[in-house]
């Protein structure tokens, strides 16, 4: 028999369970938040109005991507029903561009010995995970002040951004731009910088025009003066008259060479020691110095100034920006920010490898971090990295604070939650205005519900359940002939598969199968 016309014997549309990663899921996106979500995910979630840090682990197939994008859409949803209260989310996800500029910076690359991807991984700072959240999110509010606008920035900072910061105070829009200057990832910054400054009607500042002018039309001064001295000399100046003249002219002149040389070599000079020391800490951003430099020269000379940029690998520079991004988005209509962590064992540098995790990871296990007014971090983990969290000293505990953090030692399904899930999946591939069904009628009389949610139970997971009734459906299709048109999968059928893909999931959870 054929799955297909299995399926359409049951008018179910499309085959329910076919898909194993959540982002390429069109059920689960039609499925959504609800009822069907994991027991802790209203824990996970927290209050929106007051963000909060959550410390998830599970394994592969637990839901841990699932429960990310639920967030996603739970964000959409209190952004459209509280403008003025909306949430910015970062979806720190995508590790890969940030750990490879990373390993650039320390002398590794995917080509490189383990052992030294691994040293370099742990030579990671929290400063680091910091800067590359600043990138992220100040490249796409300066996309945003440029006019380029996309769906993802339109929930992060609402409507008419630029239009609503020119309308804040001085302060609010010289703190914008120094991010700006500071992270933006885009090409050209010079001239987004610019661009920034544009957008917010901000000037470089009295003191800079004044400079400017000297330097570049300074030497008219004294050449009055020479000029001056000899049309006087034409009308009978006495002597003495005249060398005063001459020697106002060459002070005049010697001042505006000073001005001249200052703006020529002294100015770019600092601007290019500046850009360096930015450059040196900033390994997170894919700018080189030069374009640090250029960008930096773009701004006032009172917010150049090295105390409020990250020129060392203290964290109180990176903990004054992330304030300036909150008044920021506060200014935009976001009273919070909530950054979610996925796919951690995904980048190509870790590739698995739990130590590598670990060394990623750690940094961000900083109480002072984790605990920062309107922020919330949520932290979806590898199951590998609760064995090694509970290998820690005491120290690494009293940092962290874990005991402060919603932490979820485990990400669990129970069969009769996992049932659930699966009656719910197919109830949303059904045609519409089909009779309802349960999962339970796809099998023989002889099958009760509970030997279902018994061989669910032993799954432990979404991903495996769905691989349980997925095989279920194609053994018993391959069994079956066309003439017999048996429509139910029988008790026998679903004993073998149950036993199959036990043995596969201890195989895999002893390490030795894949997923």
């Amino acid at each position: 028999m054929n799955t297909t016309r299995f399926l359409e014997h049951w008018k179910i549309v499309e085959n329910p369970y076919r898909a194993e990663e959540a982002r390429h899921d069109p059920v689960f996106t039609r499925l959504g938040v609800g009822p069907t979500t994991h027991p802790d995910f209203e824990k996970i979630s927290g209050d929106l109005s007051r963000p909060s840090t959550a410390v998830v682990f599970g394994e592969k197939g637990s839901g841990k991507t699932a429960i990310r994008l639920q967030l996603e859409d739970r964000v959409k949803e209190h952004n459209a029903k509280h403008p003025d209260r909306r949430i910015a989310l970062i979806a720190y996800d995508d590790l890969n561009p940030v750990l490879d500029r990373i390993g650039v910076r320390h002398g590794v690359d995917r080509e490189s010995p383990p052992e030294k991807i691994t040293a370099a991984l742990e030579r990671i700072r929290l400063v680091d995970h910091i800067d590359a959240m600043l990138v992220m999110v100040t490249t796409r509010l300066v996309d945003t002040l440029l006019g380029r606008f996309d769906d993802t920035a339109q929930t992060m900072f609402g409507p008419n951004a630029a239009s609503r910061l020119r309308k804040t105070d001085r302060g609010l829009r010289s703190d914008a731009l120094l991010l700006a200057a500071t992270y933006d990832a885009g090409d050209n910054a010079p001239s987004r910088i610019r661009g920034v400054r544009k957008a917010l009607r901000l000037g470089r500042g009295f003191k800079f025009a004044m400079r400017r002018a000297m330097a570049y039309v300074g030497w008219l001064l004294p050449a009055g003066a020479l000029l001056s001295s000899q049309i006087f000399d034409n009308d009978g100046l006495e002597g003495a008259a005249q060398t005063v003249w001459l020697w106002g002219a060459a002070l005049l002149a010697s001042v505006w060479i000073v001005f001249f040389l200052y703006e020529l070599i002294v100015v770019p000079w600092r601007h290019r020691r500046t850009g360096r020391s930015v450059h040196k800490q900033l390994l997170a951003s894919p700018r080189d110095a030069e374009d640090h430099a250029r960008a930096l020269a773009e701004l006032p000379g009172d917010l150049r100034a090295e105390r409020n940029l990250p020129v060392t690998d203290g964290d109180e520079s990176r903990y004054a920006m992330l304030e300036r991004l909150r008044r920021v988005l506060r200014a935009l209509g976001s009273t919070g920010v909530m950054v979610v962590v996925d796919r951690m064992d995904e980048p190509t540098l870790i590739n698995g490898d739990t130590q590598r995790m670990r060394a990623v990871v750690w940094p961000l296990l900083n109480n002072k971090f984790l605990q920062q007014q309107d922020f919330g971090l949520k932290l979806l983990l590898p199951l590998e990295l609760r064995h090694e969290l509970f290998r820690e000293t005491s120290g690494f505990f009293q940092e962290a604070r874990l005991d402060k953090q919603n932490l979820i030692e485990r990400l669990e399904w129970t069969g009769a939650t996992l049932y659930d899930l699966c009656n719910a999946r197919l109830a949303t591939c059904r045609e519409e205005g089909a009779e309802p069904i349960s999962l339970v009628d796809l099998f023989d009389d002889d099958v009760t519900r509970q030997d279902v949610v018994d061989a669910l139970d032993q799954m432990h997971q979404p991903r495996d359940a769905f691989k349980l009734i997925y095989k279920c459906v194609q053994e018993h299709c391959a069994n079956t002939t066309e003439e017999q048109a048996k429509w139910r999968i029988p008790k026998l059928t679903l004993d073998a598969v149950r036993r199959q893909q036990v043995e596969r999931v201890q195989m895999f959870y002893r390490g030795i199968a894949p997923a």
